[in-house]
């Protein structure tokens, strides 16, 4: 016997032991995880926020689309935050506030005057104001592996009447237990029992924070101890608004595809579309009721079953003192109003770039938990726009929609990526073509070679006859390269500036085989180009593996006069104590020499005004001057325009997937879809700037010799001083007729 009760002693000391070492384990996990875990946040990436100022050229209905585009409700009368109201030329808002990482944006009242197409008063209680910015639209999220997303928000931030309804319905014992409530538990059995159905559960929120925080949802009696033990043990390190801010910050509350919808501040914009504190009492209800099945009580999926479940719960609410009986009645008369959802990731393409620029500055796991606030230049009308521009040409080209494309768009000034299409279905997640298509660039690479050429004043100028016949290239293998133009035919001697307009390919490659292929890669590179490509003498023509992305930072710095500078998705990031963690500033070198970029600007013009891209102007006024280059690819393979005005570059692709030919040029299919774009979008035409060392001579178009006024075929083009013809047709009547055809194409000197 006495042996009997040694080992029982010993065996209880043993537990005692191996409990004590347990709570430790447990209470060294907990306080050394459970800040982490209640400021697990994903990065919130932001737009460029709308700015509303005296001038600004904006049309009533692109404020209004601006704000049902972040939510706002449209109302009789403006009471409240995030509402507005139309009367007329005016529009009055309630702007919500927003921290921008250069200050803070109060909340207020204004009243806008429209005129036309533009903002001609802003004033806000009788006093006028310099600018108001409306809250950037948060265009998605970067969330860590599991897929979890949440807004975090403070307790103060969130209404009373959830706050008291939810511990009503969950908790009702909250601020009096330890973590657990023996009578919570039993009123709850009862409860359900009376009603004969789940009304509330019996674990406190406490418990419901430990199991979403560290266990399972297993069924067990090892996790429902172990979900006790720690709940007392998060009792004892923190005051109870710390448990309930992190609980409703934490708390499940649906699916959004592989994104997990967690607490209310997320699931109040994910259902409603509306930010927490704009809730009525009967969206409040619904959200409060959900968390006992967020799937089962879906209002979109269950619509009957979750309207019960929160006439029930405002019924407790009532019956609890939370709201009186008629706010009860008046809210479950409401309709669930559920405004369907903004998706996390509506504009996948442009997320994408923005992750692939995150991952050369950060760790994922940096940037996908800390809460950081990514604010980007993508601008939600452009973007809009782009789409609309897709959709309704490739509509037109190919009906079947076996065709494929892809498009993106910069501020010619900074090089700011403003919107991104990287597919036929451009919200579709999956491969962006914008960025990871790889395709021959056909004729988009021609500008490169006679830039390389112009370069070598010495030598080459915008008159300069060039031979346009046809030519046999041998390779060290004994491969025989034979290009041909595109209508079969050979020219003979062309200029310069019309073999680059009418995108001859025999004078091209003659003109790269005499510069040297060197200096065609070294001029690529310099526009910034990137990855290796191709030195074979085919690359003159487009030979090599390009995506948009790639074509858009080469012509980013021809607009910009061979000014390079990174193409940016990221302005600045914010830590969320609101630290900025970096501002990237707009980095410019100098790449080309001024003076030959402008006699390709030159070039370029032409191309869409007598070349390959005259189609343009089907779509833009004759007066709104741009420059652009088509590219098509062999068979016709893949068609590509890129192209600028003075405020927007674009750059656009159509193909097939599988390589397959489209029976497109890049007139009949890419410049489409760019001109129809750009002539919505594009707000500033290209100016003529003549930079220092240029002067303008006249010659004859066909033998590029120095002409006078009025001569027969004379053409006014710029010379990089000192490398004009020096050869003359002799011809000097006193007329001007030629100024006028100069003027049509560059918009005056």
């Amino acid at each position: 016997m006495q042996s009997f009760l040694s080992f029982l002693r010993k065996l209880l000391l043993v537990f005692v032991c191996a409990l004590i070492a347990g709570l430790f384990y447990l209470n060294a996990l907990i306080t050394g995880t459970f800040e982490s875990k209640r400021y697990a946040l994903p990065a919130q990436v932001y737009a460029r926020p709308m700015e509303l100022f005296v001038g600004a050229r904006l049309p009533q209905s692109a404020v209004v689309g601006e704000l049902d585009r972040l939510g706002y409700r449209r109302v009789s009368r403006v009471r409240d935050r995030g509402q507005y109201e139309v009367f007329g030329e005016r529009l009055r808002v309630h702007s919500r506030g927003f921290t921008f990482p250069d200050g803070r944006e109060p909340a207020r009242m204004a009243t806008l005057e429209f005129a036309t197409a533009s903002l001609n008063g802003l004033s806000s209680a009788g006093a006028e104001l310099d600018i108001l910015r409306l809250e950037p639209v948060q265009m998605g999220g970067i969330y860590p592996a599991h897929g979890e997303d949440r807004l975090l928000l403070r307790l103060d931030e969130v209404p009373d009447t959830l706050q008291e309804g939810l511990l009503a319905i969950e908790d009702r014992n909250f601020y009096s237990h330890f973590g657990f409530s023996p009578t919570g538990i039993a009123r709850a059995a009862l409860g359900n029992v009376r009603s004969g159905r789940v009304v509330a559960g019996g674990s406190t929120i406490t418990q419901q924070l430990v199991k979403n925080y560290y266990l399972s949802s297993e069924r067990t009696v090892r996790r429902k101890v172990l979900e006790l033990f720690m709940a007392m043990l998060i009792e004892a390190h923190y005051e109870k608004s710390e448990i309930l801010e992190s609980y409703l910050n934490e708390v499940y509350l649906g699916q959004d595809g592989p994104r997990a919808i967690h607490g209310f501040a997320l699931a109040a914009m994910h259902y409603f579309d509306t930010p927490l504190e704009e809730l009525g009492l009967h969206q409040q209800a619904l959200l409060i009721g959900m968390i006992r099945g967020p799937s089962f009580y879906n209002p979109s999926r269950n619509p009957q079953r979750a309207r019960e479940r929160r006439d029930l719960v405002l019924q407790v609410m009532a019956e609890q003192g939370v709201i009186n009986e008629e706010q009860a009645v008046v809210a479950q008369a409401m309709p669930l109003a559920v405004g369907g959802s903004r998706r996390s990731d509506t504009y996948p393409a442009y997320l994408d770039l923005v992750r692939r620029h995150l991952k050369e500055q950060y760790r994922k796991e940096d940037y996908a938990t800390a809460g950081l606030r990514i604010f980007t230049p993508f601008d939600p009308r452009l973007q809009d726009q782009l789409e609309r521009s897709t959709t309704n040409i490739m509509d037109r080209l190919n009906p079947a929609g076996d065709l494929q494309t892809a498009s993106v768009v910069t501020r010619t000034v900074n090089g700011e990526v403003v919107a991104i299409v990287g597919g036929r279905k451009p919200r579709a997640t999956g491969f962006n073509r914008a960025l990871d298509a790889r395709r021959p660039a056909g004729s988009l690479l021609k500008p490169a070679v006679y830039l390389a050429a112009l370069e070598q004043s010495e030598s080459y100028n915008l008159a300069t006859p060039l031979d346009d016949s046809a030519l046999r290239v041998a390779g060290p293998n004994g491969d025989v390269w034979a290009p041909r133009n595109f209508d079969r035919e050979s020219h003979g001697s062309v200029l310069l500036h019309r073999a680059l307009a009418k995108s001859y390919n025999q004078a091209t490659a003659r003109l790269g085989m005499d510069i040297g292929l060197p200096a065609v890669v070294d001029m690529l590179q310099r526009l910034g180009l990137r990855q290796d490509v191709p030195k074979v003498p085919s690359l003159v023509l487009g030979a090599g593996e390009y995506s948009p992305l790639m074509m858009a930072r080469v012509y980013q710095t021809i607009a910009v006069d061979g000014t390079r500078t990174p193409l940016r998705s990221i302005l600045s990031i914010v830590n969320r104590k609101g630290e900025i963690l970096r501002n990237n500033i707009t980095e410019y070198e100098r790449a080309v020499d001024p003076r030959a970029i402008h006699l390709l600007h030159y070039a370029l013009r032409e191309v869409v005004r007598e070349g390959t891209g005259r189609g343009v102007y089907r779509s833009l006024a004759d007066d709104f001057h741009v420059a652009g280059k088509t590219g098509t690819t062999n068979d016709g393979r893949d068609s590509w325009f890129a192209g600028f005005s003075g405020d927007l570059l674009a750059v656009t692709w159509i193909g097939r997937d599988n390589n397959d030919a489209t029976g497109l040029t890049g007139s009949s299919g890419a410049l489409r879809i760019w001109a129809d774009f750009m002539a919505e979008a594009a707000s500033r035409p290209l100016s003529y700037r003549m930079p220092g060392g240029v002067e303008l001579h006249r010659v004859d178009d066909v033998t590029g010799e120095l002409t006078g006024e009025g001569c027969s075929n004379a053409r006014l083009l710029p010379f990089i001083v000192g490398s004009q013809p020096t050869a003359s047709t002799g011809c000097s009547p006193k007329s001007d007729g030629i100024r006028g055809w100069f003027e049509k194409l560059f918009g005056g000197d």
